[in-house]
Order: C-alpha cells, then structure tokens, then sequence
C-alpha cells in the first residue's frame, strides 16, 4: 500500500519532535503572541496583566497558557446598487444605506508545549445587517475560520497545520486588526474566497500543512505548504503555495502581515511568491515600505503585482482553464501616520486586468469576455486611532469602473459606482 508524500513527511519529521522538546526554547515572542491576527509590531499595550511568557524558561516546570480575544468590525454604509452588480440601468446608481456588523470573530490561542502552539478562531459567514431580498439578515451561525497547530523545530524550521490563511502575497496574508484601508484588496485573492469559488477557498483559508522559517539573521522568510485546493472528486492534485521574503530593514517575524505599523519599527520588505494546483497558477511580487518620515510621523506603501491564469486545457476533469482566465493585477496602498493627531490619510488603486484565451471565454468573444470581466477600484480614507489595532474609526469611500454592455451589439461603456463606509473596530486581546 503507497503512502502519500505528505504523510512520508510526517514520519520522517516525527523523531525529531521529541528531541526537539528537550532543546533550548526560541527566544520569547513579544505580548499577545497566541492571537496571531495581531503583529508583534502593532502590539503597544502596557498592561502587565496581558503580559505572557511565551516558550517558558527550560528550568521551570512548562504549565500550559491560553488567551482569548475578540474583533469587531461594525458599519454605517451607502453603496450604489451597481457597485457589485453593474448595470445601465439607472436604478445602478441608487444607494443602499444602513448599518452593519461585518466581522465578529473570537480568538482562542495558547501554548501547548515548549515548542507547540495553537490558533483558532471564529467568523460570522455573512455580515448582519445587509438587506437580503428585502428582509434584514440577523440570524447568522458562526463558523470556524482558522484552526491550526504550530510546531517550532528551530528558527529556520517551523510547521503549521490545520485550517490556515493561505497566500502567496502580502495582503492575503494580512490580519484584520492591522488593516490599514477599510479591507482587504479585491483581486488579491479572489478565487479562493469562499467554498463555491474555484479554489474552494474558506475566506482566503485552506487546509494543509505550511513549512515556515527564518535565515540570514531573520531577515529573510520563507513559506512553502501544500493545501486540499479544489477537490472534485478526492484525487485532485495538491495545491502548493510558496513564498520568500526578504527585509532589509528590521526583521518582521509575524504569521500575519500588518498593513500599517503607525510609527512602530522601520520596515522595507519585498517578496515573491506562486500559488499553484493542476493547470492553475498564479505568480506575484510585492514591496512594502513603513518608516517614519519627518516629525510628523510615517509613512507606508504597499504594492503587488499578480499573473495568473487556469490554463488552457479542457480535457481534464481538474482543469481550471473555464473557472480563472489570464489576467494580470496591480495593487497600490499609499497612507501616512500622523502620531500626535492620532489620524492617518490613506487612498488605494487596484486593477484587473483579464486578457482570456479563446479556450477560457467559451462561447463569448474574448474581447468581451476581457471587458465583461475587467474592473478598477479606486478610494481613500481617513483612520482615527483612538487606542491603535485596539480601537478605531475608519471613514472611506471607494468607487468600482466597469465596462458595461450597452443596446448595440459588441459596444461597452464604461460606468462607475461608488461606495461609503464610516467603520468602527475594536480588538480586544
């Protein structure tokens, strides 16, 4: 009977598990390191009550830990009927307004050993709030959005397994509570958003198992994991997910990415990464730059570039050629911290470009196919930070272009749509 290759691998690391309890535990993480949605970097808090020892000292008896948190993104919103569902239509361009709880999710993490650790943590599958056939959407299950274990061998060598956010770019691998526009991109990964998406994603999450680690002085980052992907029938091929970062500034050793670090540390990383399964697959780079600039307070810019495509192959029950077309996406964050006034400016320019091959459109011509599937978002804001990642307010208004067929065969005009949100968010940890 053949092994898989993933379950070789687990063999052939087991012994070392044991020998690697027994050796001298990694230096301490700094506080609130079981709720890995918060960097180490975004973690000001002064309260010695929250202060945890983590991988406690080898000549004292190891007594397991636990901490519990809890984030909360709540909204006053207008958005254009056309804004997610473009039109002609003129009732495109009327607003939906009201009020919303996106996120809502319960953190539960802790220390099982000198080397073992774990991750769990809950969502809300829909917001609560957003109207749904005429009819307010209040009665909403949670459900489990992360569940992971994490085992440190050494610096350079870590697993993770479970239920894990999974990307091969710098915003797909961002926490929530960092954030610094009001969400994550719209293209940074977005066939694996949710269960009926191509990739059978749960809100960008997989599960697998990842390999971590850091070299030369912790200032480069590697990731490589191999995850269920879409699975069609159980013999689907794996799906694997690499990706190397390289800090020439200070070292950045979170699981999860912050968006802005309001002044803390001095950051300037690039990476690259690829995200592949069966005839689908995505290459990206992306450059991000934190560092105070003049009195005032800092800077941050966040940039990424994607290719992906699901192939041309149409003959293979594992093909994606019909579910990803060929396209390629650019993505820019640009804000600035001011530390006294607490606020922090911000806009965003993301783009879709899709160039589909013949074998990807179907039935419909490429070059509509291209416009039909082709989108710009553009917006800004303004962050107040009451008390940080712990508590803030974020005002934005974001616009979406399409290209919207009009009456005459082959002709398509461009229409934009807006959006506004005044959210508020609270992490407590």
């Amino acid at each position: 009977m053949k092994l898989s290759a993933t379950f070789i691998f687990l063999l052939a690391t087991a012994p070392f598990i044991a020998k690697a309890e027994n050796n001298d535990p990694p230096k301490k993480k700094k506080k609130g390191g079981y709720l890995i949605e918060l960097p180490a970097s975004l973690n000001t808090s002064n309260d010695s009550a929250k202060a945890i020892t983590l991988f406690q000292a080898s000549d004292l008896p190891f007594k397991p830990s636990i901490q519990v948190g809890a984030i909360v993104h709540m909204f006053a919103s207008g958005e254009q009927t056309g804004f997610g569902t473009p039109s002609n239509d003129k009732t495109a361009k009327d607003w939906n307004k009201g009020f919303s709880i996106y996120r809502a999710r319960v953190l539960v993490g802790g220390q099982l050993t000198k080397k073992a650790s774990f991750f769990m943590e809950t969502e809300i599958p829909s917001p609560i709030g957003i109207q749904s056939n005429g009819e307010k959407n209040v009665k909403v299950s949670p459900i489990i959005l992360d569940a992971q274990l994490e085992y440190t061998f050494t610096n350079a060598f870590q697993l993770v397994a479970g239920m894990q956010l999974v990307s091969n770019n710098r915003n797909g691998l961002q926490g929530a509570a960092g954030l610094m526009a009001n969400d994550f991109t719209y293209f940074q990964y977005p066939y694996n958003l949710f269960a009926n998406s191509p990739l059978q994603g749960n809100f960008g999450r997989d599960l697998g198992i990842n390999a971590r680690g850091f070299l030369a002085n912790d200032k480069l980052e590697y990731r490589l994991g191999v995850f269920t992907g879409r699975n069609v029938d159980g013999g689907a091929p794996l799906r694997t997910v690499g990706r190397v970062a390289y800090n020439f500034l200070d070292a950045e050793k979170d699981y999860y990415y912050a968006g802005t670090k309001l002044g803390n540390g001095k950051t300037l990383a690039w990476a690259a990464g690829f995200d592949a399964q069966a005839t689908y697959y995505n290459l990206s780079t992306d450059v991000f730059f934190d560092h105070p600039l003049g009195n005032a307070g800092s800077i941050t810019v966040n940039a990424a570039f994607q290719y992906m495509t699901g192939g041309t192959k149409l003959d293979s029950k594992y093909s994606f050629a019909t579910l990803i077309p060929k396209q390629t996406v650019q993505f820019l964050e640009l804000g600035y911290y001011f530390k006294k006034t607490k606020l922090q400016p911000w806009i965003r320019y993301e783009n879709q470009d899709v160039s589909a091959e013949a074998a990807q459109a179907g039935t419909v011509k490429p070059a509509n196919f291209d416009k039909m599937n082709s989108s710009t978002v553009m917006g800004g804001g303004l962050n107040y930070f009451f008390n940080g990642t712990g508590t803030n307010l974020r005002l934005s208004y974001t616009t979406r272009t399409y290209n919207v067929a009009t009456a005459t065969a082959d002709d398509y005009t461009k229409k934009t749509f807006g959006q506004l949100w005044l959210q508020a968010q609270f992490f407590i940890f």
